[in-house]
């Protein structure tokens, strides 16, 4: 692995793309239903070296990128990423930063740190500073959308992995609910913890009544179960849902002002944090912050092969969403991407930045 000595290098150009990926099959949640995904890709270039960063959102932040973002960031200083990060933000400040912007800023924050690792001819990991090597994920899918057989084929497989947890989505139709979590239990079995996903699809008191239920089932995570708007709602239910559940929210959060809120209101026992949302790398590291200050784990929401990094340098975690949308899409547009050990997954040293590398030729199939 070689370094490149980059004191002085200026970001030359911003650029960006967008990819849209078909699922693999009907996918649908409490609250929403979809056929395709679209990763927007941001490419940062200085002295003749790439990063890249991506985002999960749509189209139009990648113009967005082009026509708002990349002025600012050229000629920014390559090592002085958060200076970039605050341009941007500024930039933005009258478009309002909640939603697209902060997509378009995150992907680009990304690219910025994943070319200044690649510069430094290190893995983010270390750049960022490390506390773990491995990260431990959790299987994410069980869409509502899935027939029982499907749902439990797709937990046996990871649970075969050695991953130790698997969460499935609930909601769509709430009566089914409880023989769905029982289906799902019989497939892990009782060596695998079982996480429910609301987002925000049950009323309080109807939330308050399945948790009870899920409980009984052995469910260990109860996520959105109420909106996550509702602070007062999520409280509520942190505050009665039996022992040894825990509630957890958090991925919708645009900037730390959203994080901050949530945990000063008490809202939830784990705080879930998306890099490809609340403001790139920099942005997920004040979240960490923030989640320390009180007491709380993060948890990345998906994106896996983005969020490992940032996720090594965290003392205090829940484990990492292994999202089955998100893993098929890194593995067919990156070559490099991280696969399961034991459960876990960790950055490859040799693989500088992000360890990731656009296949072209794949991801051109895909190109919006």
């Amino acid at each position: 692995m070689t370094s490149v000595a980059a004191a002085g290098v200026s970001i030359d150009r911003v650029t960006a793309r967008a990819f849209t990926v078909p699922t693999d099959a009907p996918e649908q949640d409490g609250t929403a239903a979809w056929d395709s995904t679209t990763l927007v890709l941001a490419e940062v270039e200085a002295d003749g070296v790439a990063g890249i960063g991506y985002a999960y959102g749509e189209e139009v932040a990648a113009e967005l990128i082009r026509s708002k973002l990349a002025d600012v960031v050229a000629g920014t200083d390559v090592m002085a990423v958060p200076s970039a990060w605050w341009a941007m933000r500024r930039e933005v400040r009258n478009a309002g930063v909640p939603g697209v912007c902060a997509t378009a800023i995150s992907a680009v924050d990304v690219a910025l740190w994943d070319l200044k690792s690649r510069l430094l001819g290190r893995p983010l990991a270390q750049v960022l500073g490390m506390v773990r090597d491995r990260v431990p994920v959790y299987g994410s899918g069980g869409f509502t959308s899935y027939t029982d057989e499907r749902l439990g084929e797709q937990f046996a497989a990871w649970a075969a992995e050695g991953v130790t947890a698997c969460k499935m989505k609930v909601g769509t139709e709430p009566e089914r609910d409880p023989e769905r979590v029982a289906a799902a239990r019989s497939a892990v079995g009782e060596g695998v913890e079982l996480y429910v996903d609301a987002n925000g699809a049950y009323e309080r008191k109807q939330a308050i009544a399945l948790a009870q239920v899920f409980r009984e089932q052995n469910v260990t995570w109860f996520e959105e179960p109420v909106s996550s708007d509702d602070l007062e709602g999520l409280r509520l239910l942190r505050d009665r849902a039996p022992a040894g559940m825990r509630i957890a929210a958090g991925e919708y959060g645009y900037d730390t002002w959203y994080f901050r809120r949530m945990l000063q209101a008490g809202a939830v026992d784990v705080l879930q944090a998306d890099a490809t949302r609340c403001l790139g790398v920099s942005g997920f590291l004040q979240a960490i912050a923030l989640a320390d200050a009180f007491g709380v784990p993060i948890s990345a929401h998906t994106a896996p092969a983005l969020h490992l990094h940032v996720c090594c340098t965290a003392g205090h975690i829940a484990p990492l969403e292994w999202f089955h949308d998100h893993v098929r899409i890194e593995s067919e547009l990156f070559d490099g991407a991280p696969r399961i050990e034991d459960g876990t997954i960790g950055p490859d040293p040799e693989r500088p930045g992000l360890g990731l590398e656009l296949n072209g030729e794949r991801a051109e199939r895909y190109a919006a």
